[in-house]
């Protein structure tokens, strides 16, 4: 079973590697040709942005749960209706974020206490990526569905393209290269929308091509329409993922209003650090991800004598790819922030915050494979209930009561509390209850 995860794992944590790599580079190229107010302005809207796509993980996370048991109990047709409706439901959540976040973003920005010197950039940036919101979401839920069938390398080889275009458009637009307007702080947020289109279509006709089961053939555009009874399914396993990731989101929101009480050097750290955590996170969400998926397709195929077997292969793949980066991260941690920041005392700030939070992503990898499997299942209320305690019952309060002690280091000390006190939680109930039950498919 190790072998098999791995075999998945390997393409889902590259594309989550250059997924988020476009960010980073983009990042790199702003703090260092533009400025840190400009990194901070950018940093500012991370919050903002991944609160509106929160229910759309959610309902991906359904979906990827649905597809992988049809595709377990090879039925194709059942795979596309799913697909279908995951995809109408997410244009419906893209014009809504589209309309929502468009008219209410200078407002959310002001109460999040974004310094004033950076905030008419962020305001700018935000609404660049906000228009791009209907496409995001749907390119979003593609490659949900297709790791759901087990193909984690399409995705894989789209997000190489537009991690390319990427790079190459963010300092041709700094710069102004090729005749190209020169769009300052907005250069990441333009070349990040034009880069991702261009991909989705590219990937569009791939799928095509290929025949894949997945295409968007005339089955899906059937299928491309609100079937309550699937929906029913998504939205019971999706809600409560999505309000989890929600309840993350709006953690960090108020994370971020404490940061930001200590200026725009704080922020830009804060930002730098995010940068550095998001790529120590891809093991712990990958195999999260992947224990999911392949839990559904035992159940699917019913081969619930198989699940064990994943939750051991997970966690111990969690520890020892996790552990590996984490320790390169250690080590090479001032190098690492340097990419991102040139003001010495920035630097310094976001070396001890990232020296306080490191280690405990392990522990959070450890509690994303057993939510992962009880996910697969169906099984999504107790799960996502410790999640939402560990963050705002221990982060939140860990935060902003040490913040009051002993400065900005205490922030971060929320991270360690919160993962470890979810950790207990989840072990505790998989043990308990969910081993013991027999799992049955949803569709």
């Amino acid at each position: 079973m190790w072998r098999r995860l791995l075999v998945f794992l390997v393409p889902l944590m590259l594309s989550n590697v250059l997924q988020s790599a476009s960010s980073t580079f983009n990042s790199i190229f702003v703090g260092r040709l533009i400025g840190v107010d400009a990194l901070a302005a950018i940093s500012a809207f991370f919050p903002v942005l991944f609160f509106l796509i929160s229910f759309l993980i959610g309902l991906s996370s359904g979906a990827s749960v649905l597809i992988g048991q049809a595709f377990g109990a090879r039925d194709a047709h059942r795979m596309k209706a799913i697909t279908g409706t995951v995809l109408f439901m997410g244009l419906v959540l893209g014009a809504a974020a589209l309309a929502v976040g468009f008219v209410f973003t200078d407002r959310l920005l002001l109460l999040l206490g974004t310094p004033a010197n950076i905030f008419a950039d962020a305001v700018a940036y935000a609404r660049v990526i906000l228009w791009f919101c209907p496409v995001l979401f749907v390119y979003l839920i593609y490659g949900t569905a297709l790791r759901g069938t087990g193909d984690s390398q399409t995705p894989f080889y789209f997000l190489i393209v537009s991690t390319a275009l990427s790079l190459a458009l963010t300092p041709a637009l700094i710069f102004g290269w090729l005749g190209l307007p020169r769009l300052g702080v907005l250069s990441a947020a333009v070349a990040m929308v034009v880069s991702n289109v261009l991909a989705f279509i590219a990937m569009m006709l791939y799928l095509r091509a290929r025949k894949h089961p997945l295409a968007l053939d005339r089955e899906i555009i059937t299928d491309l329409r609100f079937d309550a009874a699937i929906a029913k399914n998504v939205i019971r396993i999706g809600v409560p993922t999505g309000l989890q990731v929600v309840m993350v989101s709006l953690a960090e929101i108020a994370v971020l209003a404490f940061v930001n009480r200590f200026g725009s050097h704080a922020t830009a750290a804060y930002g730098a650090v995010n940068q550095v955590v998001s790529y120590v996170q891809f093991p712990a969400i990958s195999i999260g991800i992947a224990s999911s998926i392949f839990g559904a397709q035992c159940i699917g195929a019913r081969r619930q004598d198989k699940l064990h077997s994943v939750v051991r292969s997970g966690v111990a793949l969690n520890y020892i790819i996790g552990g590996a980066i984490v320790g390169l991260c250690y080590i090479f941690a001032s190098d690492i922030l340097g990419w991102f920041l040139t003001d010495r005392n920035t630097l310094q700030v976001a070396h001890g915050l990232l020296m306080i939070t490191l280690w405990s992503y392990l522990i959070f990898g450890n509690s994303a494979v057993l939510s992962g499997i009880m996910r697969s299942s169906g099984v999504v209320f107790w799960p996502t209930t410790f999640s939402i305690f560990a963050i705002w019952g221990i982060e939140v309060p860990t935060a902003y009561i040490l913040m009051r002690h002993i400065g900005l280091n205490g922030v971060w000390i929320g991270y360690p509390a919160a993962f470890c006190m979810s950790l207990l939680l989840q072990t505790s109930y998989y043990f308990m209850y969910w081993k013991g039950k027999t799992h049955e498919r949803l569709v």
